[in-house]
């Protein structure tokens, strides 16, 4: 409020001045003498209008800033949120991985493009017993320290994706039909590698049955999922803890 009052007073004596210039220019060459009510009405006139008429005006324009920048900063936060949204709905919570649907466009995304690479399907082993023996808490932790691992196993353009409760999808780029049971079982090594601690202080270790399939440039991206489940499956009756690619 101080502000806008200094803005008015600033405006009534720059139009004090204007009036005064004014009166004392064009009066006496009009043949008059600026004396008396004249001149008190030449005083007046600018400071009784346009000392309040400032105010409401710089008052209003206050509020009119304050305004535009309420509303710029709700329209960051509405970018912000919208971008929050956006990836929630691309992106599994608990993994931070893609979530089934995503995995597949974008897998389809690169078929369209002409990109090849190395298709798997990963299932934890025994994995429901970690749930009923550890509780879930100890069962998302182990979800959430095996999506980490895949995330830190995945270039830039690489795709990782949470597919199911206990399920992951991989798609390496660039990857050549004889380097594809190679890249499984590094990453089948890895995860038996992991050493997860449970709430209840219980060391978890697991397995993974991992079925893969190279994707040459042009691939059927259901075609190719198809048989890297078929291949997962096998791995599965073999034993677990195994690749078939």
């Amino acid at each position: 409020m101080g502000t806008i009052i200094r803005k008015a007073l600033v405006t009534g004596l720059l139009s004090l001045a204007a009036s005064l210039a004014i009166s004392f220019t064009l009066v006496p060459m009009l043949g008059g003498r600026v004396e008396g009510a004249g001149l008190i009405m030449t005083i007046l006139c600018p400071l009784v209008i346009s000392i309040p008429a400032s105010a409401v005006h710089y008052h209003h324009l206050e509020k009119l800033r304050a305004a535009q920048a309420a509303t710029a900063r709700a329209l960051e936060e509405l970018a912000a949120a919208n971008a929050t949204l956006r990836i929630l709905a691309r992106t599994d919570g608990l993994t931070g991985l893609l979530n089934r649907r995503t995995f597949h466009e974008e897998l389809a995304v690169y078929s369209r493009s002409g990109r090849m690479g190395g298709l798997l399907q990963l299932d934890l082993d025994h994995f429901k017993s970690v749930n009923d023996t550890h509780g879930h808490a100890a069962g998302d932790l182990v979800l959430e320290r095996v999506g980490r691992m895949l995330r830190a196993q995945c270039g830039p353009e690489d795709l990782a994706g949470r597919v199911g409760g206990e399920e992951f999808a991989l798609f390496k780029m660039g990857l050549n039909e004889d380097a594809v049971f190679d890249w499984c079982e590094d990453l089948r090594l890895s995860l038996s590698a992991l050493e997860i601690r449970a709430p209840s202080g219980a060391l978890l270790r697991m397995s993974a049955s991992l079925g893969a399939v190279h994707c040459p440039p042009g691939f059927n991206p259901g075609a190719s999922l198809i048989t890297a489940d078929k291949n997962l499956y096998l791995a599965k009756s073999r034993g677990r803890d195994k690749v078939v690619a």
